[in-house]
């Protein structure tokens, strides 16, 4: 007696579809992709596939940077900056006088919510 769970004279995996409608015959194209670095990634869509469903860039898995289907003219490195703190990036982008019209403003608000408060607060 066996102690297997398969059915007796069933193959595992086998049924009415054949190869070509697993896909593992299936009609493909290759696409390729290369990234700013020069890698180049192939990737296979069905044949009848449409032109404007293929995605002009991906995601390099080489890399992880973008890439595109222009060999010539692949997208550029992202440009990282170096590390500002929260203060540079706050003189950076206001003048004196812009802090004092901001603060006014937030204090004028302030200032109108709390009259607005209920007296047992």
């Amino acid at each position: 007696m066996s102690s297997s769970n398969a059915i007796r004279g069933a193959r595992v995996g086998s049924g009415p579809m054949g190869e070509k409608d697993h896909g593992v015959r299936a009609e493909r194209i290759a696409i390729s992709y290369w990234d700013a670095l020069g890698n180049e990634t192939i990737r296979y869509f069905a044949a009848d596939v449409a032109e404007e469903e293929i995605p002009e860039q991906i995601d390099s898995p080489h890399t992880g940077l973008p890439a595109g289907r222009n060999q010539a003219s692949p997208p550029e490195l992202a440009k990282n900056e170096p590390y500002k703190t929260h203060l540079a990036y706050v003189k950076e982008r206001r003048t004196p006088e812009e802090a004092e019209e901001l603060l006014e403003a937030a204090l004028q608000k302030l200032r109108e919510r709390r009259g607005q408060a209920p007296a047992n607060a």
